[in-house]
């Protein structure tokens, strides 16, 4: 077997071979510390992109792993077109600056500094403003089809592939919360929830038309990938009832769609604690709960699996932080999802990008372990 039948074997409940070993990327300050101690060669960190470069496929093999998770989530070009036009709106003595972003958000950003930068100011905060910046940024055009790649578009168009691949649709209503803020996306649920639910609709009709287009093109895409960061550690970040009648629909619709071109697995990319949230996902037909954070409030495949049954289907869920201990806090981890990979339809894979905390020899030892068992 192959990875992509392995991974397919696996979701449908069927026999495999081996575990697929698979990760979701790395930090680029984790490719450059592992690079500057000599784990990896130079030209790995500088010339590494993901989805599936010649140098992620290289560093695939020194570690040891099967393949990325992510490869083939780029294939579309469904936000706003055009971006709205980087500049910098204000600097400070120390360095900082107020940086309008392409999504029209001004933010803080600061030298040197790798995390999520603060929101200042938004341009997206009514109606008018909708209207004439944002609406005329979401037009249908077969431009927007997307552009893979080139190692994307080889897979793609390979029907031999040995290489699990998704089509990215994009996201519901995560990449609005990026427009127009937590704060502001808050009261305008409250204040005028008819143009919220306008926008929902408008950016879904869009991403729904690229997905479609892109189906003509290819239909040999492996599983649907849906990016929605819409939760934090306590649960969701919009109320679980608004989030079922804004977005419901649509996932629907992505799954009739995947569907009518025989796409079995539909997954849904979502940071946080989604327990409030995922049965608007299930009930709609994502059946895939990617990357079950483990996080400080200990999600697990198990969780979904005794509220959802078969139906529900897991990647992730494996606690990277072990990778920053030792080889003990690694072997812990394996023994905790050997009773997980056994319970069927779950392929484990550490959460989101392996951190610059991690020591290269403990990613190492830890596939070398799954390898050996299972």
């Amino acid at each position: 077997m192959n990875n992509r039948e392995r991974i397919k074997a696996i979701l449908s409940y069927e026999n495999y071979d081996h575990l697929p070993l698979i990760h979701f990327s790395y930090w680029g300050e984790t490719l450059e510390k592992w690079a500057k101690e000599g784990s990896i060669p130079m030209d790995i960190w500088t010339e590494f992109r993901g989805d599936g470069s010649p140098a992620e496929v290289q560093l695939d093999r020194i570690i040891g792993w099967d393949q990325s998770y992510g490869v083939g989530h780029s294939f579309y070009a469904n936000d706003l077109f055009p971006p709205f036009e980087e500049k910098v709106v204000k600097e400070f003595p120390d360095g900082s600056k107020h940086v309008l972003n392409y999504y029209g958000v001004v933010e803080l950003r600061k030298p040197e500094a790798g995390s999520i930068p603060a929101e200042i100011e938004h341009t997206l905060v009514d109606r008018e403003s909708w209207e004439k910046f944002y609406k005329p940024k979401l037009i249908w055009s077969f431009d927007r089809a997307g552009k893979p790649s080139p190692e994307t578009e080889k897979l793609v168009f390979d029907p031999n592939r040995e290489t699990w691949l998704s089509l990215g649709y994009g996201s519901v209503i995560g990449t609005i919360r990026n427009w127009i803020g937590v704060v502001n996306l808050s009261y305008l649920m409250a204040d005028d929830p008819e143009l919220l639910e306008e926008i929902v609709d408008t950016f879904a009709a869009l991403q729904y038309k690229v997905m479609e287009e892109n189906l003509k093109k290819c239909q040999s895409f492996d599983s649907i990938s849906i990016w929605e960061d819409i939760c934090f550690n306590y649960g969701p970040l919009i109320s679980p009832r608004t989030f079922e009648n804004l977005c419901g629909k649509h996932y629907r619709k992505i799954a009739d769609l995947a569907e009518s071109y025989g796409i079995k697995f539909r997954h849904v990319d979502c940071d946080g604690k989604t327990d409030d949230i995922a049965g608007t996902w299930v009930n709609n037909g994502i059946n895939v709960m990617f990357p079950i954070e483990v996080g400080t409030w200990g999600g697990s495949y198990q969780t979904h699996r005794e509220r959802f049954g078969k139906k529900v289907l897991g990647v992730g869920g494996m606690d990277k932080k072990v990778f920053a201990l030792d080889k003990k806090a690694v072997d812990n981890e394996i023994e905790r999802l050997k009773p997980i990979i056994d319970m069927g339809g779950y392929v484990p894979c550490p959460d989101h990008r392996i951190a610059p905390d991690a020591k290269f020899e403990l990613v190492c030892y830890y596939v070398e372990q799954m390898r050996k068992i299972f």
